[in-house]
């Protein structure tokens, strides 16, 4: 609080109360300009806001589409090319270790999955979406996993996965991946079947 003449922003319980403190008018307004302004930006109607063009959703679009012909083909030479090709790339996956570091222990993760396939590995990526300006952008979608493993058990795995996209050079490739399941809190066990 400044010279206790000031708006003091509370946290209570996951949202924002203003309580004012002796009637200072100004600082009034400039906290609710402040909320207002941060509202404003949260929801993208900020008239300074960056927006992507259309083709820039479009060739995000066109990535995740890449990606699934590349996984249904188990081919990780081009799931590889979807994400950026150095030691930047992050990834928290739902198997063990806690993250990926670099595409190349990404690159490793992708080939034993693959190995854990007898045939054909499909997916489907579902609930699509992607927001993007002219360098950054994110998406997320729920992906559907199926095949059949080498002991020839069915695999039926459905994954919710969130992508950090970045602008490289014309290009767009993920830099941040996070792939989770929904764990059941009384059981502590993951739900792979999960429904909204």
């Amino acid at each position: 609080m400044i010279g206790g003449d000031a708006t003091d922003i509370i946290r209570t319980t996951g949202s924002l109360a203003f309580t004012q403190h002796s009637g200072n008018q100004t600082m009034n307004k400039l906290a609710r300009t402040l909320f207002v302004s941060l509202f404003a930006v949260m929801a993208g109607v900020s008239p300074t806001a960056v927006q992507a063009a259309p083709s820039d959703e479009a060739a995000i679009k066109a990535l995740e589409a890449r990606f699934t012909s590349a996984f249904n083909a188990k081919d990780v030479d081009a799931i590889m090319k979807i994400y950026v090709p150095n030691e930047s790339l992050v990834v928290f996956d739902v198997v063990p270790p806690r993250q990926y570091v670099g595409a190349k222990a990404y690159r490793k993760e992708w080939e034993g999955f693959f190995a854990m396939f007898k045939g054909p590995a499909k997916i489907e990526l579902t609930d699509v979406s992607i927001t993007a300006d002219t360098t950054l952008g994110f998406g997320h979608s729920i992906q559907h996993v199926t095949g059949t493993d080498t002991k020839g058990q069915p695999i039926d795995l459905t994954v919710r996965v969130t992508d950090g996209y970045r602008k490289i050079n014309g290009n767009w490739l993920i830099v941040h991946e996070h792939v989770s399941i929904p764990v059941d809190l009384d059981t502590l066990k993951p739900d792979p079947s999960s429904k909204p």
